[in-house]
């Protein structure tokens, strides 16, 4: 698991935020065995807890999520939306999408969820606004595409949460395409008079944007 602050430090977090369910924890088995390194792109227990606690506090009804993988993100976001609540999330790994949908017929918070396979921003761009939280975390490339569309989707007085924004500490460093990639998002966001956005060092770096 990617983190950026001391290993002791994230083990006691860990320690004292609310316990993953059973089937949570199957799941980041299940994909540490079937994925090996891949299974570091998981949000993890903290971030996820975070995750549910916006959405708890927006009183979120409706949910995009960009970047499935297996579902982990995903099941830990429908359970805090309501009964009618709705999350959409998409992806293009056959692999990792056949996991998640096998995870979301068993979980009790399945039915909230509509996996969406194919090219993410197509899938963005046949939405009708209105989605109270936009969750970003798929190819870094494309997170600038992925964050305009997010503005047309997201409510008034919703969010956009975007993962990987200090990718490893590289940022500071930046050499390859991804790397340069994540460094042109948050200057764009950064830059953006729409948006107040903050930076959280939970995880790889966690942003959150909501309109001024």
């Amino acid at each position: 698991m990617l983190t950026l602050v001391p290993e002791p430090i994230e083990r006691y977090a860990t320690a004292h935020t609310t316990p993953l369910p059973p089937l949570l924890q199957e799941l980041i088995s299940v994909t540490q065995e079937r994925f090996g390194r891949q299974a570091g792109m998981l949000s993890g227990q903290l971030e996820g807890t975070l995750l549910q606690m916006l959405i708890a506090s927006l009183g979120a009804h409706r949910v995009l999520e960009v970047g499935t993988f297996t579902g982990f993100a995903a099941q830990m976001m429908a359970a805090a939306l309501p009964e009618d609540g709705q999350l959409i999330t998409c992806d293009t790994d056959p692999k990792a999408i056949e996991v998640a949908r096998s995870f979301f017929e068993r979980s009790p918070h399945g039915h909230k969820i509509s996996l969406r396979e194919g090219p993410a921003l197509e899938t963005m761009r046949s939405l009708e606004p209105g989605f109270d939280l936009v969750f970003i975390d798929a190819d870094k490339e494309s997170y600038i595409s992925y964050y305009e569309e997010a503005l047309r989707l997201f409510s008034t007085s919703g969010l956009i949460a975007v993962d990987n924004v200090l990718w490893s500490g590289r940022v500071l460093d930046p050499k390859d395409e991804s790397d340069h990639a994540i460094v042109a998002f948050n200057k764009h966001v950064s830059r953006d008079e729409r948006v107040t956005n903050v930076i959280l060092t939970v995880r790889d770096g966690l942003m959150l944007v909501r309109r001024k």
